[in-house]
């Protein structure tokens, strides 16, 4: 079985409740975590929706490269987990540990760790279409920015790609030639125009 973070009364980061909390029975349905087994999600999905669990897999979109192409694929947010509604009073958890698909349960100990209804509701509130999106980017292609740190501090570029792990390409004009350099996104800042 899977190790969960927290405990009941536990508190996470900036004082904030923590997420996963130990289950009790009787209290009101509950999301637990099932880990499943890599690139299972819509077989553990489908089976979990034969025994009447409620399921959910937040999915996002992402460009994939390969073979030379480029296309837009839905996977999962968290891949190679799910979450279960449960209610702790009426149905079992023990079940979805034989579930096909299903490796673990994230778990406090003995017991399931639970997480908070409000997690699983905001997540659903940014779906569009299926999936979650994206905060809007606070660049753009073809956007004039400054670096603002390392030592390319100071120098002026034009944003040529926008790349999903935090990372920006930029066209800088060094030595009288254009030079492609990548750079993470908190070393720009917008230059006014």
């Amino acid at each position: 079985m899977l190790i969960g973070q927290g405990s009941k009364g536990r508190t996470g980061r900036h004082g904030s409740p923590a997420p996963f909390v130990a289950a009790k029975a009787g209290e009101p349905s509950d999301w637990i975590v099932v880990n499943c087994q890599p690139h299972k999600e819509s077989v553990a999905l489908d089976h979990l929706g034969r025994q009447a669990f409620t399921c959910y897999c937040p999915m996002i979109r992402r460009q994939v490269r390969h073979a030379r192409r480029t296309y837009e694929s839905v996977r999962p947010l968290f891949p190679s987990y799910v979450f279960v509604a449960l209610d702790f009073g009426r149905q079992s958890w023990r079940s979805l540990l034989s579930t096909r698909g299903v490796r673990g349960i994230v778990s406090c100990g003995e017991a399931p760790s639970t997480l908070r209804s409000d997690i699983i509701e905001q997540l659903r509130a940014r779906e569009i279409d299926g999936a979650i999106t994206r905060p809007t980017a606070p660049f753009r292609i073809g956007q004039r920015v400054s670096i603002v740190r390392g030592a390319l501090d100071g120098l002026v570029a034009t944003i040529v790609d926008l790349d999903e792990k935090d990372r920006i390409v930029v066209l800088l004009d060094l030595l009288n030639r254009p030079v492609r350099v990548s750079v993470r996104s908190e070393s720009l800042a917008e230059v006014p125009q």
